[in-house]
């Protein structure tokens, strides 16, 4: 089980009912069981990890961001409250051009896919998608109709965001209370309005561009430089990364275990193992890869 997933216990998906299986087995048996845990970094390639695609969605103004040891404001300066995420296979460039990234849609929400790979769209940044061809839409279905009227409330509420380097803790409350409501609005939008379900998938199509047709990238490409995340290629890592990692291993980023909010919460499932009886004992790995080891083991 992944320690970081609070859901992998969860009952309403059966997990809890085979572990609880597995731990009257090994009881039956006179054993127990020893957990192997790894403090020092967690895996942000995974599509799973929501405390990182929480961070690519909100920046510095995600309460996950200080999780990760994350350098907002490094030397080279166009990474400035970015990330930079050494995955792709060739030159950005290159891939771009290719058509190998993908802008999608789901459930109110943007995203983008480069093969298994999910990154979400800020939903500040909506807009660029949302009011592409929008004169179109109007003379298609008029001024006057609810459904366009509820399009336009929507980009109105999104252009009203705060932005992803907000650090008011007010603001970042309703960033992220805010944000929420507009994707569920389109979610139901989206449902309930053909035409508008029309005009956001032809959107994307355009969006997405054409293979050999270098300019037809340009939108997409406006887009991603608006992001959290700047995509690149694997070789560059070692010179540009920007969030510490174990070893060399990109998908692999450190955590701060060293903050005890970090520790509070990245062990509340572990305390709760063992308090229940159902763990043993800890194998801790990697322990030498933490800021302060002695530390750790001190307060664990």
């Amino acid at each position: 089980y992944d320690i970081t997933n609070h859901n992998a216990l969860n009952p309403e998906v059966g997990s809890r009912r085979q572990f609880d299986d597995l731990v009257e087995g090994l009881a039956r048996l006179g054993m127990g069981q020893i957990l192997d845990i790894v403090p020092n970094h967690m895996c942000v390639e995974s599509g799973d990890n929501h405390w990182w695609l929480d961070v690519m969605e909100n920046g510095p103004s995600s309460p996950y961001a200080s999780f990760f040891d994350i350098d907002w404001n490094p030397v080279k300066r166009e990474l400035k409250n970015k990330v930079l995420i050494p995955i792709l296979g060739d030159q950005y460039g290159a891939v771009l051009e290719s058509g190998e990234l993908h802008l999608v849609y789901s459930e109110g929400a943007f995203h983008l896919c480069y093969y298994e790979h999910t990154f979400p769209i800020i939903p500040k940044t909506y807009v660029s998608i949302l009011s592409y061809r929008l004169e179109e839409l109007e003379q298609s279905i008029g001024e006057e109709n609810t459904r366009y009227q509820e399009l336009l409330s929507i980009m109105t509420a999104l252009d009203h965001l705060p932005p992803y380097t907000e650090t008011d803790p007010d603001r970042i409350v309703e960033r992220y209370r805010e944000k929420e409501i507009v994707k569920r609005r389109l979610c139901l939008l989206y449902r309930e309005s053909r035409e508008i379900a029309t005009f956001i998938e032809g959107n994307l199509a355009v969006f997405n561009g054409t293979a050999g047709e270098p300019r037809s990238f340009d939108l997409l490409d406006d887009l991603l430089r608006q992001q959290v995340y700047r995509l690149s290629h694997w070789r560059v890592a070692t010179e540009e990364i920007n969030y510490r990692r174990f070893f060399d291993i990109n998908s692999l980023g450190a955590i701060r275990m060293e903050d005890p909010a970090v520790f509070a919460e990245t062990h509340r499932m572990i305390f709760d193992l063992i308090r229940e009886g159902i763990i043993s004992g800890l194998r801790i790995d990697h322990i030498d890869g933490l800021y302060d080891p002695a530390e750790y083991l001190d307060r664990l």
